[in-house]
């Protein structure tokens, strides 16, 4: 995940060379490898190297194009053969991803966007019509920021340098807070006002004086894949499985793995040993990464894990979340963290994986994110139902109601009210989370949607079916999950996505609902295609809800010190926030009420960020 940092005088004010020599420091750690740098008059770009692919060794950028425009890439380009054969001549398998994508931009412009699968952000800067494009790929897995003053426009795939470099204060964004305190904030959102981010599935387009969003590309509609035999999906779902894993294997650094048991993390780990043992290469089995808890007799997952590593015949490094330390609730003065979310990456269990990173040269980690959603994780008829109630497939739709009902033991007009109530008003009908009871009324009232997670209702009348419709609002949570994510300048990693390939997606949001999930056969599809891959205990296992007793653990042996952080002067400072009513909360958690604890943790991780970020004079002198 390499690191662009820009700047632009639309007014054609030259940009001073000395910028670009104040901001590098602040990249260095990110991008070891190459760096490359360009200063032309009014545009000024500096670009460090974290390469993770051997074509990304041959690459040299900024790039400047046969039309003038600049280009800089910071991505890994999926379907290059496609996009070979669609360039024609003047390309080859030969090129490096940069070639590709400036091939097809300068052939298609902002229309060589929807071609490019992979992970990826680019800038493009053209002179001509002094026009700067910025733009991320569907999921919006690397970042992109910027910022525009007047006449000028700061962009850069991290936050922190935007923010020290400004040599102005900023005001808190309160929806990308009240985001936060629900659970993610806005993709688009960063914490500070003046400056955003690239909405995933968009390019933005910045003259003087003007700013357009554009989404590039979306789910069609229209799209469905319909079959005779089961057998048919479970094998279309292997091969589009297989190739996104595979697709992030694509490395020539060793690469790991999370892996935690369930079936996410296990069915990325297994299919990847699959694609090694099959095929004629010399990769390497890849490393995993495991946490566990043995002081907690609700925590499950130790045996099932152990089962992947028993099949593949390789341990991995088993991380203790159990002690009093393993949360960290401190940040030097000195160090400056641009996001709440930063903090996440200072624990105990961070320290250790970023060791073990660096002592591996691991560059590429694979994540499980997103499995659970986007391939039936959660065993409800509702979405099935109201598909079967739009289309007025009313006999399909009775037979159903009868199925679940006798699974779920329960009357079949409950099941479709629950179905029905999908299309009403939000607020009214629907069910919504509610915001922790520490949030003031007032900002409750303004941030209401952002506090409970954007809630939406499903549109009887229109294009798009009631499951694709869930599909793309639970895509849109994952969206904001990704964006939150953190790098951390001591282990440089890359997180890849497999369940968040747009191939994969595109089968399953096209797919019958009820080849994901059944009654009594939550994700039943996946289980069914990966059988003889994936360890059988991981296939068969059957979802055990627990609650884990770490949370009363930390907050009884660590109330001191969270009750200062919650008491401390930053408190006083937030309106929105009421000091009493959270250490009521918090002692209810203590006392082993969990409802509560997520809000909670999340609190005491903005306040540890607010006050530190509040006091803190950085070498730039530069005021949060």
């Amino acid at each position: 995940m390499s690191v662009q940092f820009g700047k632009c005088n639309f007014d054609g004010d030259p940009v001073s060379p000395e910028e670009l020599e104040q901001v590098r420091p602040l990249l260095l750690a990110y991008g070891p490898d190459d760096e490359g740098s360009i200063c032309r008059s009014n545009f000024a770009a500096l670009y460090r190297a974290f390469h993770t692919t051997k074509e990304s060794r041959r690459e040299r950028q900024p790039v400047t194009l046969a039309s003038g425009a600049v280009l800089i890439w910071d991505g890994r380009l999926d379907n290059r053969e496609e996009l070979v054969a669609a360039l024609g001549s003047g390309v080859s398998l030969e090129c490096t991803d940069l070639e590709l994508v400036g091939a097809a931009f300068e052939r298609w412009n902002t229309h060589a966007f929807p071609n490019l699968i992979g992970d990826w952000a680019l800038s493009v800067w053209d002179p001509k019509i002094r026009s700067l494009i910025l733009a991320k790929d569907f999921v919006g897995t690397r970042h992109l920021y910027y910022s525009c003053e007047k006449h000028q426009v700061t962009w850069c795939t991290l936050l922190h340098p935007l923010v020290l470099q400004a040599g102005r204060s900023f005001q808190l964004n309160e929806e990308y807070i009240a985001g936060w305190l629900g659970l993610f904030p806005a993709a688009s959102l960063t914490p500070y006002v003046g400056i955003d981010s690239v909405p995933p599935s968009c390019f933005v387009e910045l003259k003087l004086g003007e700013k357009r969003v554009t989404r590039y590309w979306d789910f069609d509609p229209a799209h469905q894949v319909r079959y005779r035999t089961d057998r048919e999906y479970e094998e279309h779902f292997r091969v589009l499985f297989a190739q996104s894993v595979n697709r992030r294997l694509r490395s020539d650094a060793p690469l790991a793995a999370e892996l935690s048991g369930g079936m996410d993390s296990s069915s990325i780990v297994c299919m990847a040993d699959h694609l090694v043992e099959s095929s004629d290469s010399r990769r390497h089995k890849i490393e995993t990464i495991s946490y566990y808890d043995d002081s907690d007799p609700n925590w499950n997952e130790r045996p099932y894990l152990e089962s992947v590593e028993r099949k593949r015949g390789l341990a991995g490094l088993h991380i203790d979340i159990g002690s009093k330390d393993s949360v960290k609730f401190k940040i030097e003065d000195s160090e400056f963290i641009a996001t709440p979310a930063c903090t996440l990456a200072r624990d105990e269990a961070a320290v250790q994986t970023t060791q073990f990173l660096r002592d591996r040269g691991i560059r590429v980690l694979l994540s499980g994110i997103g499995g659970d959603e986007v391939t039936g994780g959660v065993p409800t008829p509702a979405p099935e139902l109201a598909d079967l109630l739009v289309t007025m497939k009313f006999q399909r739709l009775g037979h159903q109601l009868k199925t679940w009902a006798l699974w779920q033991r329960r009357p079949l007009h409950f099941l479709l009210w629950e179905a029905i109530r999908e299309f009403l008003p939000v607020g009214k009908y629907l069910t919504s989370v509610r915001p922790a009871p520490w949030i003031s009324s007032e900002f409750a009232k303004q941030h209401r949607r952002a506090l409970s997670g954007y809630p939406q209702r499903l549109r009887f009348l229109g294009r798009s079916l009631p499951s694709l419709q869930e599909n793309l609002h639970a895509l849109d949570a994952l969206r904001r999950q990704v964006s939150i994510g953190a790098q951390s300048p001591l282990a440089v990693c890359e997180t890849r996505y497999p369940y968040l390939d747009r191939n994969l997606l595109e089968f399953l949001y096209s797919a019958p609902r009820d080849q994901l999930v059944r009654p009594g056969q939550r994700r039943s599809l996946m289980r069914r295609a990966l059988e003889g891959i994936v360890p059988d205990e991981i296939l068969t296992r059957r979802r055990k809800a627990y609650v884990s007793r770490q949370p009363a653990n930390v907050l009884r042996e660590r109330s001191s010190e969270l009750l200062a952080i919650v008491k401390s002067s930053a408190s006083s400072q937030i309106e929105w926030i009421d000091p009493d009513a959270l250490v009521n909360c918090m002692k209810a958690v203590e006392a082993g009420d969990f409802q509560t604890y997520l809000p909670l943790m999340r609190t005491v991780l903005f306040e540890l960020w607010f006050e530190v970020a509040t006091t803190l004079v950085d070498a730039h002198q530069a005021w949060i």
